[in-house]
């Protein structure tokens, strides 16, 4: 007992904290945490990045997903600090207000929200989906966001929004050739 107690006190020393730079939506913000904080712990309260949310503290409920180098990552599980040299997207930085991601586009147009926890993890997970798979079968799509949990039951909606941002995404990649 003795020794977890001096491996936890050494842990939180202030001699432990590490400054580094994240890239976080195409900007590099400079960040000061443990080696082993999380990145949710780092974007939310570092960074006051809200879209991730945390959920389940496990990476088992995608409510924390964002984008790492294009990946859909469980960012509650992931050390900042491991990926600091790699470019980091949150829902943040997906679109603008006056010009949202066509994925953001999409669940506003379907209205697939009900409480909206999920939502930050199945918009996440659809924007990752699509840069690598731009028309995906239904089987597909079910697949890819089967590990973001919805307790609100607004499944069918939310498949509904990631079929209306495929055809959103289609127009815009045809609007830009």
């Amino acid at each position: 007992m003795k020794m977890m107690a001096q491996q936890s006190a050494t842990t939180v020393s202030p001699a432990n904290l590490r400054r580094y730079v994240l890239k976080v939506n195409g900007e590099e913000r400079e960040v000061t945490s443990y080696r082993d904080t999380s990145l949710l712990l780092v974007l939310r309260n570092e960074l006051s990045l809200n879209g991730p949310k945390y959920g389940c503290g496990l990476g088992e409920c995608g409510a924390c997903t964002v984008m790492i180098d294009g990946v859909a990552a469980r960012a509650c599980v992931i050390p900042a600090y491991g990926v600091r040299q790699r470019a980091i997207t949150t829902l943040e930085g997906l679109g603008q207000r006056d010009a949202l991601h066509p994925v953001q586009q999409a669940f506003i147009d379907e209205q697939a929200a009900q409480c909206g926890y999920c939502l930050n993890g199945m918009i996440m997970t659809t924007a990752a989906l699509l840069q690598d798979l731009p028309c995906p079968s239904d089987q597909q799509i079910r697949s890819a966001l089967s590990g973001n949990l919805c307790r609100c039951g607004t499944h069918q909606e939310i498949l509904c929004a990631v079929k209306r941002a495929v055809q959103l995404c289609l127009e815009q990649a045809e609007a830009q050739q």
